[in-house]
């Protein structure tokens, strides 16, 4: 992939770009919404761009494929760029974006590294991005046909549930009465709506219901800030929307789905990381799933636990499904399944070969992740699904 006079220059001078890649981002984005104003106002989140982690996020993926390439010339990290295009596609990034980016991103390096960013270098790095854009325009044209292309389609509110004090159940039907496509249960759709301030901001929600039903179900876990202000879409979505409202959604897009593998399931979630989960037990229980399924929950107390009757209901369904609910506060000692404290999995046995699946948290993911490749879980076997920018590649090693 990466010709091999650009590979040694990469691998000689990626301790110095790696090492400044959060201040070249961090110029990028100045640049870039310098430039263009709008793409802040309706396309980036503009919390995450406020709190940075959009910026770690880009260093994280740009730093991660680089360091790929230099250590395995030969292969592609399909996973990672299959993450990144979804999230894309979701967005409707199209190709000729990707130049835009270019532009900002190499004059940002060279305000950065000044004299160190030789034409030797300059070339070197200008093959990793292009290598890593044309990678993605290629799996989002690949996921635009799938899905019928990019845009937008309004849909309606039908109904409105109150799953917790701090999550909304939103189903939805399209506004022009036409056929609902098909998703897959793991994938996530797009939200768009306008703010006080004319932004048409944009949020990806889980489908927390299994395929097939005429509706589009979605759950949003209003965002209170601690560090930061309160989340912008979900606020308003709490606040404003309700049944006969219109919303612009997406097509539905995601990989954390099914690999249709009949070996052993794990399925691990904490907080709102439960929403894809729902719709993977969903969907197999409807399929009459015979396998063995581990269903690992992680929440503060069971009235927090969002669509917790589901999450029972559609495990109790399954011929071969233990269900472990760790709760910090509440946990009842006469239910079997509940457990008191954090996410543990020391005392679970988990069956050789099994695929597992996480949503949650990044901390939560990543104490997972430890503990099944401590059991003999390959690293290949371990998916998951990150809410907002995926800082996992940010906070790598």
């Amino acid at each position: 992939m990466l010709s091999e006079q650009s590979a040694a220059t990469v691998r000689a001078t990626l301790p110095v770009v790696g090492g400044a890649i959060g201040e070249i981002t961090e110029r990028f984005y100045a640049r870039l919404f310098a430039a263009r104003p709008e793409l802040l106002r309706d396309l980036f989140n503009r919390g995450n761009q406020a709190a940075g982690t959009q910026r770690q996020a880009l260093a994280g993926s740009i730093a991660a494929f680089a360091t790929h390439l230099v250590d395995h010339p030969d292969q592609r990290p399909d996973a990672m760029l299959s993450r990144i295009a979804h999230k894309h596609a979701s967005l409707g990034v199209a190709p000729e974006q990707y130049a835009l980016v270019h532009e900002h991103l190499f004059a940002a390096i060279a305000e950065v590294l000044g004299e160190a960013v030789t034409p030797e270098v300059a070339a070197a790095w200008d093959e990793v991005y292009w290598l890593m854009a044309n990678a993605l325009t290629a799996i989002e044209k690949r996921l635009y046909e799938e899905s019928g292309g990019a845009g937008w389609r309004s849909w309606e509110v039908v109904e409105r549930v109150e799953e917790t004090e701090d999550v909304a159940t939103f189903r939805v039907r399209p506004a022009d009465g036409g056929p609902v496509p098909d998703f897959r249960a793991g994938q996530y759709v797009s939200v768009q709506v306008e703010l006080a301030d004319g932004a048409r901001q944009i949020r990806q929600y889980s489908l927390s219901a299994a395929p097939g039903s005429p509706l589009r179900q979605f759950s949003v876990k209003r965002v209170r800030g601690e560090a930061g202000p309160d989340g912008e879409v979900s606020g308003h979505l709490h606040a404003r929307v309700r049944p006969g409202d219109r919303l612009d959604l997406s097509a539905p897009y995601g990989d954390l789905v099914l690999a249709g593998t009949e070996a052993p399931l794990l399925l691990a979630s904490a907080g709102i990381g439960v929403t894809p989960m729902v719709a993977i037990l969903g969907e197999l229980a409807d399929a009459g799933h015979e396998g063995p399924v581990l269903v690992v929950h992680g929440d503060r107390s069971p009235g927090a636990h969002a669509l917790r009757a589901d999450h029972e209901a559609y495990a109790g369904k399954l011929a071969d499904a233990t269900v472990h609910f760790w709760y910090e506060t509440g946990a009842d000692p006469a239910e079997a399944s509940h457990r008191a404290g954090l996410v543990d999995l020391a005392e679970v046995t988990v069956p050789e070969g099994t695929q597992a699946y996480l949503c949650g948290p990044l901390p939560f993911m990543r104490a997972v992740r430890a503990q099944l490749l401590g059991k003999g879980v390959a690293a290949a076997d371990i998916h998951y699904e990150v809410f907002g920018p995926d800082l996992w590649l940010a906070q790598a090693g």
